[in-house]
């Protein structure tokens, strides 16, 4: 009788951390139902205030949130949206540009190169592997000279040298990455705080009205959401995943440390007299980075594993009922971008913010399962 007590209890246990495990991963398809729903047609351009290619990098980002929620709970329509998406495209940087050098035009590849991946097709990488050929042999490692850059570009480079076997490209990747973080505006990583400026237009004196620094929420999600990307297709016993293992722990330690107490980060990562208010995409992005950090055994469970508890509470507060969410922050460059933001405020581009939210709340599923 004991011991049919104790399994009962042990599988009412099981079951209900199965159904805490399940929330996140919920309310992701919620947020992307909704996203799906309202673009049904991925090629259609956006508009706002003028009309773009769908394959800008706003929607690439949001490429990468739902590639993410593939992998925890594959679906059919999801790879449709992608290849539908991919295909009218022609699988081609933002523009069709094979010339450019805009990190900003080449965030499509990541979500080319996952699809590649999985099924294969040289079209998903032929052009942009072109592109990338054309950036390297111009070169310059000065292209990434604002921190999102990082994000857009830098993981795909270290895909590719995945995919070919050909180093240079992660070899580009890295020498760009270190001008940005060392030269770039006399170096855009302050290792003493463990947060970065967003370009060289806001190093120091560049300061909130309180006196503290100003670093842009979004703008280190960018970043440690790229340390991910890379870390994750790179052997942790190579020279490059140390170099970035580094920067992503100090990294953490400073957006712990900055983190408020009902779990959201907010605009400006220190100060609070200008924007006080939460914010939805930095949250995400270092929620999916703790959580990633976790799994991986970079992180301590102990120090780490509350701020992404406290980080999915305030998550699951930004979501409406129909899908749509709030607390998130419109394009821009730093924290008085798209402001004010609340609840009910709708940014210019929904997108990025839609793929923040999966990328974070599908590594937090992975982290709740594991």
């Amino acid at each position: 009788m004991i011991r049919k007590l104790f399994s009962l209890i042990v599988l009412s246990a099981l079951c209900s951390a199965e159904a805490v495990a399940q929330q996140p991963l919920e309310l992701a398809k919620r947020a992307n139902d909704y996203f799906m729903a309202k673009w049904s047609d991925p090629s259609a351009p956006t508009n706002a205030k003028k009309l773009r290619p769908s394959n800008l990098w706003t929607r690439g980002v949001y490429y990468e949130g739902l590639m993410a929620l593939n992998s925890v709970e594959p679906d059919e329509r999801y790879m449709d949206y992608v290849d539908r998406w991919g295909t009218f495209h022609k699988w081609m940087p933002y523009s069709s540009r094979l010339t450019t050098v805009d990190a900003d035009h080449q965030c499509c590849a990541q979500t080319y190169f996952m699809r590649y991946q999985m099924v294969g097709g040289e079209e998903k990488v032929a052009s942009m592997r072109k592109n990338f050929d054309n950036q390297i042999s111009d070169g310059s490692v000065e292209h990434w000279f604002w921190i999102d850059a990082i994000q857009m570009a830098m993981p795909a480079y270290a895909m590719l040298t995945q995919i070919t076997g050909d180093r240079k490209y992660l070899d580009y990747a890295m020498r760009s990455y270190l001008w940005t973080r060392n030269e770039c505006g006399g170096g855009l990583f302050n290792k003493a705080e463990g947060l970065w400026w967003r370009d060289k237009n806001f190093v120091p004196p560049y300061k909130e009205t309180d006196g503290k620094n100003c670093y842009w929420s979004r703008g280190n999600g960018w970043v440690y959401a790229a340390l991910v990307r890379c870390m994750s297709v790179l052997s942790p016993k190579s020279k490059e995943y140390k170099t970035l293992k580094k920067d992503f722990l100090l990294m953490s330690e400073g957006l712990l440390s900055s983190q408020h107490e009902d779990g959201f980060w907010h605009a400006s990562l220190v100060s609070d007299v200008d924007y006080p208010t939460p914010e939805m995409t930095g949250t995400a992005l270092f929620l999916y980075g703790m959580s990633w950090g976790l799994q991986n055994g970079l992180l301590k469970d102990k120090k780490f594993r509350p701020a992404c508890d406290k980080a999915w509470a305030a998550l699951k507060t930004c979501l409406h009922k129909d899908g749509f969410l709030g607390w998130n922050q419109g394009t821009g460059k730093d924290p008085s971008a798209g402001q004010p933001v609340t609840f009910t405020s709708v940014p210019d581009f929904e997108d990025y913010g839609t793929g923040c939210y999966l990328l974070g709340l599908s590594e937090y599923y992975k982290l709740l399962t594991k």
